[in-house]
């Protein structure tokens, strides 16, 4: 990630993020073999997941409902995510 301009967040090392052209952020949340990108424009996520495509053998699970054992729901009209 540090190849791609990445910064690591100084509170958690799992965390990655840059500004974009558009100043607006993403975010790369890693723990071993799972990744989730927050970002709000979809083409950048697009190629976003094409580029690490190229580097790295992904599986796209679009729409991501638990990580590390944790529920993710959305509420889309709030923009906002929910953990159990």
């Amino acid at each position: 990630m540090i190849k791609h301009n990445y910064n690591i967040c100084s509170y958690n090392s799992c965390v990655y993020f840059k500004r974009n052209m558009n100043k607006s952020f993403i975010y790369l949340l890693l723990y071993v073999d799972d990744m989730v990108v927050a970002l709000k424009d979809k083409d950048e996520i697009r190629r976003l997941k094409a580029q690490h495509n190229k580097e790295f053998e992904i599986k796209d699970l679009v729409v991501i409902k638990k990580i590390l054992g944790m529920q993710i729901s959305r509420d889309k009209e709030a923009s906002k995510l929910y953990l159990s």
